[in-house]
């Protein structure tokens, strides 16, 4: 009787426990969290995508019917490169970075038509896409001496192709920009040019000067032999003498000035030391 109880009463509770396991089970799967930053759109078997967009928090569904979409809708960051041709035919290689986020308020058609992977489906297409058509509206220096301008263009464009798949672009740049080798070493070349024309420019602008300045002397010269010449007419030969005593001073006083410099009398009464024991 006692042994019949004991079963009787280790069956009720393992009854129980089922019965509690599996009310938590159901209670379990009928519940789904929201994290901070993420958004929810519910998929029914019998109606499809709900509209209806589930905020953060904990909510409720229906086991086996309801399956929650959770979107992180906090902006990520997103960087693809591309090679693209310039309107001069040449190539350059782009890399942009994009902070991207979707519209909240279209999840549910993002998951009808793109999944969770919408990223990575759209943007490096629209990407190459926008890049290449922006790029070849410019010549290769132009993308450096009008870079504000590129990069409005591409981030409008951009926008403007992103917002087709319900796509919210916070910030577009451009974070690299290289050339090719055979641009990079026309540049090269072009500055050499440029600098061997600067030097050929200063140095025919020195020849220039100097020719100038060759002119101006002997115009002077000139001037003074004239006048030199028409002093000598109205005074005669005097005023050259005058030159020629003046520039025996000149002479005799530097040698005077020399520790270096003898002077000897003229005629014939020089006297010559001679050694006496020869």
């Amino acid at each position: 009787m006692g042994s019949q109880s004991a079963v009787s009463f280790l069956t009720n509770v393992a009854r129980a426990a089922i019965g509690l396991g599996a009310s938590a089970a159901a209670l379990n799967s009928s519940l789904y969290t929201v994290d901070g930053g993420q958004r929810a759109v519910l998929f029914d078997r019998f109606r499809g995508i709900l509209d209806e967009t589930v905020g953060e928090g904990t909510h409720f569904l229906i086991p086996w019917i309801q399956k929650p979409y959770i979107f992180d809708i906090r902006t990520r960051p997103h960087t693809f490169s591309s090679i693209s041709g310039t309107k001069d035919l040449q190539m350059v290689n782009l890399t942009l970075r994009v902070l991207s986020r979707p519209d909240t308020d279209r999840l549910s058609v993002i998951v009808q038509n793109l999944g969770l992977e919408y990223d990575e489906k759209v943007l490096p297409s629209i990407g190459n896409e926008v890049l290449k058509a922006v790029v070849a509206q410019f010549n290769a220096d132009q993308l450096l001496t009008e870079r504000p301008n590129v990069s409005n263009m591409v981030r409008e464009s951009l926008v403007r192709r992103a917002k087709d798949f319900n796509i919210v672009l916070d910030d577009v740049a451009i974070t690299h920009l290289s050339y090719g080798a055979e641009f990079s070493r026309a540049v090269e070349q072009k500055q050499v040019a440029q600098q061997e024309a600067e030097r050929s420019k200063f140095v025919v602008m020195k020849a220039e000067q100097e020719r100038r300045a060759a002119i101006i002397r002997a115009e002077g010269e000139s001037d003074s032999a004239k006048l030199i010449s028409d002093a000598t007419a109205a005074a005669g030969m005097g005023l050259i003498e005058l030159r020629r005593i003046e520039a025996s001073r000149e002479v005799a006083a530097t040698l005077a000035k020399s520790p270096n410099v003898s002077y000897l009398p003229g005629g014939k009464n020089l006297l010559l030391g001679l050694n006496p024991a020869r």
